[in-house]
């Protein structure tokens, strides 16, 4: 499959669509680069299976478009044109003639000498150019190779391409733990298919090539000096064995191993050559699967990042690789804002209007705690709690807090206007705020994790914003406490009791 990007333009030029996943966007992270500022950094997907390939915007700024329609996910036809932004594609079959007009300044696919032929002819050892063959197999290798995915899939096409290439009984990838050093099996294949033995392998084979960083050839394993107290060897029959690191550049990524059973004397220097040259190519592939997991994983973290925390802090928690979101004890001020009658106007309305205003409403509030450095730790139902003094602590954190929950306010009241004027209904909010001691930091489980803040502190916080009436913003006195002195109008209010505090709470009503 090829893509036609801004076909018939001056800067047209084709890029080929392989199997599985190709993002689309403006940075250096995508399949396929477009620095166009109509395109967000990962602007789209396109997912492709054989000759079914589908487009899926990425939450983009600008939208993804199949005809005039904007598209979350669509599948696409051969011919087809859609839209990233203001930059068109169109996907084309490979036998499509490329565009009148083709020229020297735009790409095409490589075509050399060596790029004919199934694997099978190319692997016949009575072919009177064997070294032409290895390179042409050598290149096969790569195009497969080449195709993105995880990890444990690129590393069983290359066990099955092992097996098509040597006669083995046995193939095992082992890849380096980077926190440990230790070698650790990824995955394993025989000749006759079904379950492995756990511990099949030669360690000592694999230890001595890994620890050389060398490649080596076991012709007659039995009687080899080198594997001299090497019970396994025994154990296990192993007549000859190849094994070879896996490197990239100055680092051994891991070991490929492969072991006869049947015959000793099966593996000749050329095929240690070969499989040197053949475990290069896939070392090279690893890096490229382990570079894209790394991009996917930066991604989606400062996807998360972005959506909690301010510019500032996500570039400090780029910098210390996310250490301060550790659980550890802060002092902060706690925001809590909640819809007034939320559940009785949810009643009245459709939940495609309840879904709008909220999605009309929070974003804005969200781009105020932001704008005073604040946290945004979670909306719960139509409740926003934010958070000053974690991760990271300022001097003034309690007048931020305090200046955001006044903006929110007057924006609120910019909202309603819109709204009256659009015949939408309006709405009304309530805030509290507290300052104390809590624990901070990402909580949950492996699989889902949320930086949070627990302690009285919040609880109170939450208690104060219940007390609120439609419109204010309340404080309690450890609040106020922290205020830089004369920076709010404040009126106190007569004590309140609220639930789970046994002494009434001192509050201010912040005016203005």
């Amino acid at each position: 499959m090829r893509l036609i990007l801004n076909p018939g333009q001056v800067d047209e030029r084709v890029v080929m669509l392989p199997e599985g996943t190709t993002t689309i966007g403006r940075t250096e992270e995508n399949g396929i680069r477009v620095p166009h500022p109509s395109l967000s950094r990962r602007h789209a997907r396109l997912e492709r299976a054989g000759g079914r390939v589908v487009l899926v915007d990425l939450d983009s700024k600008n939208g993804s478009f199949v005809g005039p329609h904007r598209v979350s996910r669509q599948e696409l036809g051969h011919g087809q044109s859609f839209r990233c932004g203001e930059v068109w594609f169109r996907l084309v079959s490979p036998d499509t003639p490329l565009p009148d007009g083709w020229g020297p300044l735009r790409t095409q696919p490589l075509e050399t000498r060596f790029s004919g032929g199934p694997m099978e002819a190319l692997l016949d050892t009575r072919s009177p150019d064997r070294t032409r063959d290895k390179l042409q197999v050598l290149l096969k290798v790569g195009q497969i190779l080449s195709s993105p995915g995880p990890v444990d899939g690129l590393l069983e096409r290359v066990l099955q391409l092992v097996f098509q290439i040597w006669a083995v009984d046995r193939a095992l990838v082992l890849l380096v733990d980077r926190e440990t050093g230790a070698l650790v099996p990824r995955v394993a294949r025989g000749a006759q298919g079904g379950a492995l033995p756990e511990r099949f392998f030669s360690q000592h084979i694999v230890d001595y090539v890994h620890s050389r960083g060398v490649a080596a050839l076991f012709t007659d394993a039995k009687d080899d000096a080198r594997l001299q107290g090497a019970d396994s060897v025994f154990r296990q029959s192993i007549r000859a064995s190849l094994c070879v690191p896996l490197r990239t550049r100055d680092t051994v990524l891991g070991v490929l191993y492969l072991d006869s059973l049947t015959q000793g004397g099966l593996f000749t220097d050329e095929d240690l050559e070969f499989l040197t040259a053949f475990a290069n190519q896939a070392a090279i592939a690893l890096d490229h699967a382990h570079l894209a997991r790394r991009l996917e994983e930066e991604a989606v973290l400062r996807n998360a990042y972005q959506r909690f925390f301010p510019p500032d802090v996500v570039r400090q928690l780029k910098a210390l690789r996310g250490v301060p979101l550790e659980v550890r004890e802060a002092n902060v001020t706690i925001l809590f804002s909640d819809i007034t009658g939320f559940t009785a106007m949810s009643s009245r309305l459709k939940p495609r209007q309840v879904v709008d205003m909220l999605n009309a409403y929070f974003p804005v509030m969200a781009d105020i705690v932001f704008r005073h450095e604040g946290t945004l730790e979670k909306y719960i139902g139509d409740a926003l709690m934010a958070v000053w003094g974690a991760p990271f602590a300022r001097l003034d954190d309690a007048d931020r807090a305090v200046r955001a929950a006044v903006e929110m306010q007057h924006a609120l009241a910019a909202l309603n206007a819109r709204w009256r004027q659009e015949g939408a209904p309006e709405i009304q909010v309530h805030i509290g705020l507290n300052s104390g001691p809590v624990a901070a930091g990402n909580i949950g489980s492996e699989r889902y994790l949320q930086y949070a803040t627990v302690g009285d502190a919040t609880n109170v916080a939450a208690r104060v914003c219940g007390v609120a009436r439609p419109g204010e913003v309340l404080i309690t006195d450890a609040t106020r406490a922290l205020l830089d002195a004369d920076a709010f109008a404040l009126e106190p209010l007569d004590p309140v009791r609220v639930k789970g505090r046994e002494e009434p709470l001192a509050l201010f009503r912040v005016r203005g």
